[in-house]
């Protein structure tokens, strides 16, 4: 009986949003009173740092420090309208439809200055500190809390903007099947080492190589801290998570809380390496690509690759537990007549 290492790989490419009846999301923006800029919202942050990214997109687009951006996610009564935190769409659909939203209101906010510093709205440009120049003459500028201010007590004027990204329905072609589904597609490669024990059956996995190709990251610890977040869940899914004992064959013995509802723990926890590819997307913003839901995704058969190249044995059904592990190995022991 020994330890016995395999390496496996696995690849997987995930669609960004659903084809649904229309797949929208939109937008508003505004300025306050001193300078400061609220997103508003009803799409969700589930922790996958939505609000950071989307307060990004704002400042950019804005040409603004980004602890200028307020992210409201408010409600579905209150909010603009959202389809939803799934299909990996949130950053590519909310993105899309802040940045324009964030475009209008930046356009309201170039005019206000302009007003302010008797010069034409075409000759300004912002520096991301906070200020709004005359080009070519630095000394010309003005801050945007004073801009703010003028707009709402000297020029009586809202500084806002409205954004809306549609993907509209796509519906196949009744010849040829073709047809438009998503916006984009992420691809990844993700490569497991593992350990298996032959007489006790338990599976350890090693280490995971990822690599992400995700068009642009907008922020790459975000982007990293979810796909090794994923390839976590990616193992639990593999190696523990089961609503459904496999032995006794009886529910009386399955977990009743969470308790008993085995995930990794530190021990269980492999190193992780991961490299995220850039190859912008056409239409996301500034390239993004959805990458949420597809990170807990290739690790599964590429640990299932590994325990085959391991010990021969090609486990299908999960969890792959050291019951499933052993008996496959039985059943090949059997199939070549050993003992």
């Amino acid at each position: 009986m020994a330890l016995r290492r395999g390496r496996g790989y696995a690849s997987v490419n995930y669609p960004t949003g659903m084809n649904l009846g229309g797949d929208p999301s939109q937008a508003l923006v505004h300025a306050t009173t001193m300078g400061g800029f609220v997103v508003s919202l009803s799409s969700v942050d589930l922790g996958q740092g939505l609000k950071t990214v989307v307060a990004q997109c704002a400042a950019e687009t804005l040409g603004i420090p980004i602890e200028n951006v307020i992210v409201d996610t408010a409600d579905t009564d209150t909010g603009p309208h959202c389809m939803g935190t799934f299909a990996s769409r949130g950053t590519h659909r909310v993105g899309n439809a802040v940045i324009m939203a964030a475009r209008e209101a930046r356009e309201v906010m170039l005019q206000v200055a302009a007003d302010e510093l008797e010069a034409d709205a075409e000759d300004l440009e912002t520096d991301g500190t906070g200020f709004i120049a005359v080009k070519g003459a630095a000394a010309r500028k003005i801050h945007i809390s004073d801009v703010a201010l003028a707009a709402h007590f000297k020029q009586g004027r809202t500084i806002s903007g409205r954004g809306i990204f549609l993907k509209e329905r796509s519906y196949p072609d009744p010849e040829t099947g073709k047809m438009d589904p998503d916006s984009c597609q992420a691809h990844a490669c993700t490569v497991a080492d593992v350990e298996v024990d032959d007489e006790t059956g338990v599976i350890e996995v090693l280490s995971l190589h990822n690599a992400y190709e995700i068009g642009r990251a907008l922020n790459p610890a975000l982007a990293t801290q979810q796909v090794e977040g994923g390839a976590w869940m990616g193992v639990s899914h593999a190696l523990f998570e089961s609503t459904e004992p496999g032995y006794p064959a009886s529910r009386a013995h399955g977990p009743t809380d969470f308790c008993e509802y085995l995930m990794p723990g530190p021990a269980e926890s492999p190193a992780q390496t991961s490299i995220l590819l850039e190859r912008p997307a056409d239409n996301g913003p500034f390239g993004a690509k959805g990458i949420g839901e597809m990170t807990a995704n290739a690790p599964i058969p590429a640990i299932a690759n590994a325990v085959y190249d391991a010990i021969g044995v090609r486990l299908t059904v999960m969890p792959f537990t050291p019951e499933s592990v052993l008996r496959g190995l039985d059943e090949l022991r059997a199939s070549v007549g050993a003992p």
